[in-house]
């Protein structure tokens, strides 16, 4: 067997269903079967998912508080009143306060923008900023991405005399903010038709309402924070998604423009990933590392090497930031196993010494990644006893719920089920964590522990093709809750694999079913090539794609996980292979099995002795418990039978076959019954035979071997046919009449010949086969 990494939820569908979207929506089966995942149940639903340029923005003043926020806004504007946008220094809030600036200076407003200093300042609204802002004279702040939970904040905004519209999607506290105005699609009682805006989702919504009509021109900058904030891209989110990935190939945007030129993006490969894995960390270092003004000029800049210059150094920022998450995570995780190790703790509190506070969530996202426990990772300030942190969490423990029963030590925090980011008195530390390890006690299970991977669906290889592929890229851009589409092909046999890349850590495969090869391969999965053995069928997770090389164009899978259902059996049978295997195949998952003390004292050196389990005879055996082990065979057994009985109990994950032996029993000049004749017959006449003096003259005369000839003698002496007494070797008249099977010398050789026939001197398929038989009698 080959355990996968992750736990499979492999989704199922209504046939029926399937059928009618086939039927209905022109679409191949595996498609359909994609879209009802996604929870489209009828054919007007996937119609729409499908057909999402022709959908249409929901009415922005359907958000509480929106007509109200649109007139004091303008009410500014007409008054030449300065506004203030108070943003958050991530890539939603960059992108946020970018999507504000933007309306409110086409408006003709007097506007300037905030961004707290993540290090001196922390998350989200606070009073040392407010009194600056009021200080410079502005009489209205709008927030972007924060302020739904800046209860006091707001409360002295109010003393100081100016309004505050709070915009914002995280989550709302059992208390809100007395502001002017708040724009939230969560808040208790809203109507509004979609929940799960990002933050620039709802600053885009104002802008909308702000101008009388959609600002489809900010939709380069609402995709962005879209897509870098994971929220859910549907609804929408996936049509700010879909529209803003069109504009953004199509921008104008002199910032945008320097930014894909350091990430090296070409327009027409902008997808999701490009703001994924490119522009959003890049835009996330500035504020990390810094105040995250640079990230908000370069969006906004008109001036060519203005926008050139910020890019190169958000872009040597970033690198930078890759580092510090580089070393903060190795401490981290040492941290981790040697102080709160994972069996032990069902969360993670991570806390480090002057610890980058800007890089703690990346570092909290790789800690899941490895562990897969709900993580917290602090920055301590030991001078003024303050805790910075941002948290990461699993399916099955909600971060916000679990954090909001500890608020009387958590004065500030905020966030999601999945992510969250806090302040807190360093003494309250280990506190936090006897807490939250005792909740997550009660509500996680053994198997939560086990990460998982969503399958959308089974899939065959005849439905690998690129009509199929094709007509799934219509489901993007993928991101939450539209994930790329991950399949199942289960039990194919692998007809090539082997392992690619400079370091040999990569996997490239060809996996054939029904007469359809598809090729395959999976980076990071090199070691897999020593744990699939020759005839196994594999099962394989992973994303269709389209691999284009040479004006050719093919299927492929690229592979994230790998399972074996079946017992494998690896061959090692070569004496060359024993050294090699004990170096560089052996791990501590397995045991090695041996039945005669002369192999373990021959090859000790070699051996991992506390693996080592000696066997010398039946019933101890039987009384091994090797079922879903994966055992080493170091030598052969007497006989088949003790095999029988070494698996009575259940049949092992994983055989490796070395078999190493002292003597070549099938090799062996075998006597037959006329051997044993002529013998008796000679010893009958030259009376008693002095082995010691005569033997090898024997020998060459039968051009036997002396083995042959000792080998004979033993059988008679057990037979009582002969006495031996000191190499001397005399008839006994008169014994009674025995066969050759009697005596046990015989017996044995006769089965050690047998042993070496079946399970040395095979084939790979053939060796199987017996072991298949083998474990078929054992428990029979």
């Amino acid at each position: 067997m080959l355990q996968s990494k992750k736990r499979w939820n492999v989704q199922e569908c209504d046939e029926q269903l399937v059928n009618e979207f086939v039927e209905n929506l022109n679409i191949t089966p595996l498609v359909a079967s994609l879209l009802l995942n996604r929870g489209m149940t009828t054919v007007e639903a996937a119609r729409e998912f499908l057909h999402v340029d022709a959908q249409t923005f929901h009415d922005p003043f359907l958000l509480h508080d929106m007509d109200k926020a649109v007139a004091r806004i303008q009410q500014a504007i007409d008054h030449n009143e300065k506004i203030m946008i108070y943003g958050d220094y991530d890539a939603d809030g960059v992108s946020s306060t970018s999507v504000m600036l933007s309306a409110l200076q086409q408006l003709g407003a007097d506007v300037d923008f905030y961004i707290p200093n993540r290090f001196t300042e922390g998350y989200g609204p606070n009073k040392a900023a407010f009194d600056k802002i009021s200080a410079g004279g502005y009489q209205l702040v709008i927030t972007v991405d924060t302020g739904i939970s800046a209860v006091e904040e707001t409360a002295y905004a109010r003393e100081l005399n100016f309004d505050l519209i709070i915009t914002d999607h995280h989550e709302p506290g059992p208390v809100l903010p007395d502001a002017y105005a708040i724009i939230h699609p969560k808040l208790p009682g809203s109507t509004y038709p979609f929940k799960e805006l990002a933050g620039v989702g709802v600053a885009f919504k104002l802008a909308h309402a702000l101008l009388g009509e959609l600002p489809e021109h900010l939709l380069e900058l609402a995709v962005i924070g879209t897509i870098a904030d994971l929220v859910p891209l549907v609804d929408e989110n996936r049509l700010i998604a879909r529209k803003g990935l069109d504009y953004l190939k199509l921008t104008k945007r002199t910032g945008i423009e320097a930014l894909l030129s350091v990430c090296g993006v070409k327009r027409e490969e902008i997808n999701e990933d490009t703001i994924g894995f490119a522009m959003a960390p890049r835009i996330n270092a500035v504020g990390r590392l810094q105040d995250a003004d640079p990230a908000v000029h370069l969006l906004m800049t008109t001036n060519a090497e203005e926008a050139k210059g910020l890019a190169k150094e958000i872009d040597a920022l970033n690198k930078e930031r890759q580092q510090i998450v580089n070393d903060i995570t190795e401490e981290a995780v040492e941290f981790v196993e040697s102080m709160y190790p994972p069996d032990e703790n069902s969360v993670l509190i991570v806390e480090g010494e002057g610890w980058n506070a800007g890089v703690v969530g990346i570092v909290a996202s790789r800690l899941v990644e490895k562990f897969y426990r709900p993580t917290i990772v602090l920055s301590i300030d030991s001078e003024n006893r303050i805790a910075k942190g941002s948290a990461r969490s699993i399916e099955g423990f909600d971060l916000f719920a679990n954090l909001s029963k500890c608020r009387d030590i958590l004065p500030h925090f905020g966030g999601h089920p999945m992510a969250a980011g806090m302040t807190l008195n360093s003494d309250d530390v280990e506190e936090l964590r006897r807490r939250l390890n005792e909740q997550a006690s009660n509500v996680l299970t053994e198997q939560d522990f086990i990460p998982i991977t969503s399958v959308d669906t089974v899939c065959t290889t005849e439905e690998i093709t690129l009509e199929n592929i094709e007509q799934m890229s219509a489901l993007a851009p993928f991101g939450m809750h539209n994930p790329k589409p991950k399949v199942l092909i289960k039990d194919v046999h692998t007809t090539s694999m082997r392992k690619i890349g400079a370091n040999k850590n990569h996997l490239k495969l060809v996996f054939e079913d029904s007469g359809v090869s598809v090729d395959a391969v999976g980076f990071g999965l090199g070691y897999i090539l020593d744990e699939v053995s020759p005839i196994a069928k594999v099962s394989l997770v992973g994303e269709l794609s389209i691999n284009e090389w040479n004006n050719m164009r093919k299927p492929q899978l690229m592979v994230e996980d790998i399972s074996v259902d079946e017992w494998q059996m690896f061959d090692y049978r070569s004496a060359v292979d024993v050294k090699r295997f004990f170096q560089q195949v052996f791990t501590d998952q397995m045991k090695v099995v041996a039945f005669h003390a002369s192999t373990i004292d021959k090859y000790k050196s070699l051996l991992p002795m506390e693996h080592v389990v000696l066997i010398q005879d039946e019933e101890q055996a039987k009384a091994c418990m090797f079922a879903g082990e994966q055992i080493v065979l170091l030598d052969l057994p007497p006989s088949q039978k003790w095999l029988e009985c070494l698996f009575a109990q259940g049949i092992p994950s994983r055989i490796y076959a070395i078999f190493l032996t002292e003597e070549d029993h099938y090799f062996d000049t075998i006597p037959t019954r006329d051997h044993f004749k002529w013998f008796y017959g000679f010893l009958a006449k030259k009376g008693p035979f002095d082995l010691k003096r005569y033997k090898e003259d024997l020998a060459i005369h039968k051009g036997w071997s002396k083995e042959t000839i000792d080998f004979m003698a033993k059988v008679f002496f057990e037979l009582e046919f002969v006495t031996i007494n000191n190499g001397l070797i005399s008839l006994v008249k008169n014994s009674a009449k025995r066969d050759l099977i009697e005596s046990a010398t015989y017996r044995q050789k006769q089965q050690q010949i047998e042993i070496e026939k079946n399970f040395i001197y095979t084939s790979y398929v053939q060796l199987k086969n017996q072991f298949q038989d083998i474990f078929k009698r054992s428990i029979e």
